[in-house]
This record gives C-alpha cells, structure tokens and sequence, in this order.
C-alpha cells in the first residue's frame, strides 16, 4: 500500500502556550533554504502517496511565493482523488492563499481556531480573535473548499461547561464538515506547564474536564458531527483519511524537523533542529535521529493501541488479516481486566465475539486502554 506523507512546517508568528511541536519563528532566508531541501527530499518519494498533509507549525505563515514552490513539487506524487490537506491560522490565510491552494491540489483545510472567545484566546497565546477565526472559515467556503475543518481546544484552567457549550453552537453553525476537540494538556517546557509549576494557574478538575468532553460527544452527534476517533467529528464521508490511516497504523513518510516516518516496520525519527536540517540535506547525509525496527508482535499491539481509539473499535477479522495474530489471545491478559473496569466491551456476531470497541467510560480513559493493549 502507497504511504502517506506528512510534511512538517516549523515556523510559526508566536509559539502558542500549550504548544510542544517543535517550531520557532518564521524567517525568510531560513525557510526559504528549508522549503529548497523540502522539495529535493520529495522529488526523492517519485511514487504517488496516499493522502498528504501539511502541518506545522503554521504552514500558512510561509507567504505565496514559498508555499507556490513547495506545492507545485507536489504535483508528481499526487495521485487522482487523494486527501490534501494544509493547516492554516486566520491571521495568515487570505483570498490569494485559497486560490493558490486550490489550484495545487490542495482539497482539505484545517483552520487552527481553538476557541470562539477572545480571552481564551489571550489565554492560549492565539494572535487572532474570534472574528477572524470566523471570518477564516467563511472566506474558505467562498473561495470553493468544501472540506473545512477546525480545532477546538476546552478545560482551561477557569473554564465553565456554559462557556464551552457556548462555543460548540457556534461551531457547528459554521460551514465545516469536521471538527477536532482537544482538553488542554500541560506539556512540559511550554509556557503553561511554567505557569503551572510556579502556582499562577491550577488545573481543572478532571470531572469537569470529562463532562466537558461528554458534553461535546453528545451534541455534536446531535447536530451530525459523527465522533469517528477519540478527539475527531465529522459529517457523513468527511473524516480525516490521512489521520484515520495512522489510527490503521498504515506506512507513512514524515518530512521535516522531528517528524516521524514509519515505512517496512521501521520507524524513523528525524532531529529537531531546522538548520542542522537543512546542512545536513544540502551534505547528502542523514536527518534520522533514531529508528526502530518493530518485530511482528510489536507492530501488532500498536495495530490493537491505535484502532482500539476509533468509534468503529476493532473487527477481529480485520486484524488478523492485517497483523497475521488473534486478537483475542495476543491481548487476552490486557482484555481482561480493561472488560472488568467496563472500559472495553464485546460485539457478538452468531454467538461468537467480533469486534472490540471502547465503552462511553472507555472514550474517557482512552489512553489508558492504548497503554494496557501496548
């Protein structure tokens, strides 16, 4: 099967808060150089990919002439009815942007809102307001994608459920087909886990912060938003293929600082450090940090880690076909007790057990479930 390809853009206006992607601000000489040893690594792929996926980062930030360069490289290895997907911000996506992508290829859009209340947004270091935030996904639609996503991130550290049940009407009034939630994480290193360990912030509880998420579930599904995966909604044949490919743990090819590849079993990952990148490119040598050979039964249980995080869960014939094991006795000390905590459950077809899938409580403990079947 064709890989995916994922393509990181490390650049950024303002690093966010709560962001620990790897990224710093944008300068033109330096992407300018990067966007060059981009294009060289994808003239190396010459097959078609699955899907592609421009992250960041702030993609957007790049400027016409940068992003016209890196998307007119694509071209080659962009097979007939693939995902194409670009991450944007509001502050740096216009009318010229929109047209530029549309006619590379580009067929998907992720708009990076986070919230639709201004002082949140001061409080995640976002540098759009709301109305930007609107006015993003509107130009969109007007210029002709029909393919719109956007992020909402909730349980801020004085957040309330009226707050956030607030913002998910007015994010499905708006013409997307997707939308993301995430609860705040404190990652370490980022300007919040900073904040945190100095006392000038205290996390929400995680009562509040899991009513806040079953409230989401609940209505978005009400307003058509089907939750395909732990964090991700979308209207009827508008799921993200690219994502849902790496929750299939299918092959796909990470370009740029820190990404990860993960092709034959093997995964890559490449340094985090965008100039050591681009010398070492313009040398002909290697950006792999480290690498991973997985054996069978590894790439079998993150298979199981990864699909179990989906609404679908995991048919036990499809992942027997797919890894070559049984589900049921490669992870039978695992299923045990996560059936126990009633975070798992079976589906029987003719009496016997074929698919697993995670409960209503199971959807709130999910990583948990990943670590136990890992």
């Amino acid at each position: 099967m064709a890989p995916s390809l994922y393509i990181h853009i490390p650049f950024c206006k303002k690093k966010c808060r709560y962001c620990d992607f790897y990224s710093l601000a944008s300068q033109e000489k330096l992407a300018s150089d990067y966007i060059e040893v981009l294009i060289k690594q994808i003239r190396q792929i010459g097959a078609p990919v699955s899907s592609i996926y421009i992250g960041g980062g702030t993609p957007s930030v790049l400027g016409i002439n940068l992003l016209g360069k890196l998307l007119k490289s694509l071209k080659k290895i962009i097979a007939p009815g693939i995902e194409f997907t670009i991450e944007v911000n509001p502050e740096s996506f216009s009318k010229k942007s929109a047209e530029l992508f549309l006619a590379n290829g580009v067929n998907r859009l992720s708009i990076g809102l986070q919230s639709f209340d201004d002082q949140k947004l001061k409080k995640l270091g976002r540098i759009h307001n709301c109305r930007e935030a609107q006015e993003a996904v509107y130009l969109a639609q007007s210029s002709g994608f029909k393919n719109i996503s956007i992020d909402l991130i909730f349980g801020l550290w004085d957040e309330k459920l009226a707050d956030w049940k607030k913002e998910l009407q007015q994010a499905v009034i708006l013409p997307v087909k997707h939308i993301s939630v995430y609860s705040l994480t404190y990652e370490k290193g980022t300007a919040l886990s900073k904040m945190l360990k100095k006392g000038l912030i205290e996390p929400l509880e995680d009562e509040a912060v899991a009513g806040m998420y079953e409230y989401a579930v609940d209505f978005l599904q009400g307003r058509g938003f089907k939750r395909y995966e732990v964090s991700n909604f979308a209207r009827d044949g508008y799921l993200c293929r690219h994502n849902f490919s790496y929750w299939k743990n299918e092959p796909y090819i990470g370009l740029g600082p820190s990404a990860v590849s993960y092709l034959d079993g093997v995964r890559r990952k490449n340094i985090s450090d965008v100039k050591e990148y681009i010398a070492r490119i313009k040398k002909g040598g290697s950006v792999i940090k480290s690498q991973e050979k997985l054996s069978a039964v590894q790439k079998a249980k993150e298979t199981a880690a990864l699909k179990i995080r989906t609404e679908e869960g995991i048919s036990l014939e499809w992942f027997k076909e797919k890894t070559g094991f049984d589900f049921l006795r490669l992870e039978k000390a695992s299923i045990t007790g996560l059936r126990e905590k009633e975070l798992i459950d079976y589906e029987k077809k003719d009496g016997k057990i074929n698919r697993i899938s995670l409960t209503r409580k199971g959807f709130l403990f999910c990583d948990t479930v990943s670590s136990e079947l890992l």
